[in-house]
């Protein structure tokens, strides 16, 4: 089958038809109307991952304060007399 058979009948039409949507979907894409849409949808995924963020930062502090009480009820669980002595397992408030 030869170059030129093969263009033509439903091929050739098909080849055709391919190339113009190609060049019409690229000026589609690169139009300042589509710019403006890519725009914003980036910009709404940068405010979906800093809430991601914010979310994960909370998540981490809840974590850090119940491994903190978690250890201090094993340092009094294994120095009972230290409980005695009026050691509590709350935290101390920290100034900023």
């Amino acid at each position: 089958m030869s170059a030129l058979s093969f263009l033509k009948g439903t091929h050739g039409l098909l080849l055709g038809a391919g190339v113009v949507i190609g060049s019409v979907g690229v000026k589609v894409l690169t139009s300042d109307s589509a710019k403006r849409v890519y725009v914003k949808a980036v910009a709404a995924g940068l405010r979906a991952k800093s809430a991601c963020e914010d979310t994960l930062e909370s998540a981490r502090a809840e974590v850090d304060d119940i491994i903190a009480e978690a250890n201090c009820l094993n340092e009094t669980a294994s120095h009972l007399d230290a409980q005695a002595d009026g050691d509590s397992c709350e935290p101390t408030p920290v100034e900023a």
